[in-house]
């Protein structure tokens, strides 16, 4: 079973998502060492009958996901927390109009 959380939103600018593959997250924290605009952290996520901890955008973030990660080049794919992911759990949708 893939648990896949969307974090973002679409709205008349476009596009913009932090996807996080809860089953590739190893829970290592890499990613949340890496975001410079501290918009990461763990939360506990009911996965195969028990809680794991995975990354996720933290609530202040969440809707203002653009401006919070537009700093870090999304477009260019280059952004430090998919980097930091070994186990490629985070991936972003990023499409402005």
């Amino acid at each position: 079973m893939k648990v896949i959380t969307y974090y973002g939103y679409t709205d008349g600018s476009g596009e913009y998502y932090i996807v996080i593959d809860a089953e590739k997250c190893n829970s290592c924290g890499e990613c949340i060492s890496a975001c410079p605009q501290e918009a990461l952290q763990m939360e506990d996520m009911f996965i195969d009958l028990e809680d794991k901890p995975v990354a996720a955008v933290t609530e202040d973030h969440r809707k203002k996901i653009r401006y919070t990660c537009s700093p870090c080049k999304p477009e260019e794919n280059s952004m430090p927390c998919i980097k930091s992911c070994k186990k490629n759990a985070i991936s972003c949708i990023w499409k402005p109009l």
